[in-house]
């Protein structure tokens, strides 16, 4: 039996970004974790915020994975405030989605694993929103070392999953 994971992941995605979707499914695969997803694995017959809730309750974990989805060459950072800072590099934003879905998650008291890809910040991705630590997305081609290291960071996430999923 494979214990159900809400994944939070942008539908469209780049050939990479799909090639390490694939790489992050079969960690899951491997663990005996099944991925849900909306509008992936699971399609909305309501609002899909209300999907979101509703799916989230019947999983025992969630995956967060913060590819990037739009990219800005500069801006205004907290425009008319005293805050106010020009930016000209370029910034990378993830999906919405990734925020409001990892905080449905995050209140659920599901075990939370997220991955972002280099330039993503904000929200869910900034260290010390909560306890959970933000892990770098792989690259590919994994070596040795990145296989292991992803391995064992898998292997922790799905025995926080397991613990949720069995004292239900």
């Amino acid at each position: 039996m494979r214990i159900p994971v809400f994944v939070s992941c942008p539908t469209k995605l780049s050939k990479t970004q799909k090639d390490i979707k694939e790489l992050i499914f079969k960690e899951l695969e491997k663990y005996k974790l099944e991925p849900r997803t909306l509008g992936q694995s699971d399609y909305p017959i309501e609002l899909p915020l209300r999907e979101v809730f509703v799916l989230a309750k019947h999983c025992a974990g969630g995956l967060i994975l913060g590819f990037k989805q739009f990219i800005a060459n500069g801006g205004i950072w907290k425009p008319d405030t005293n805050e106010e800072k020009r930016i000209d590099n370029t910034v990378s934003f993830p999906t919405p989605w990734n925020h409001l879905e990892a905080g449905i998650l995050y209140s659920l008291g599901l075990p939370l694993l997220v991955f972002k890809e280099e330039g993503i910040e904000g929200g869910i991705f900034d260290e010390g929103v909560t306890e959970v630590f933000v892990y770098k997305m792989p690259s590919l081609p994994l070596n040795e070392n990145m296989k292991q290291q992803l391995s064992s960071i898998f292997l922790r996430w799905q025995g926080e999953v397991r613990k949720f999923y069995y004292k239900r």
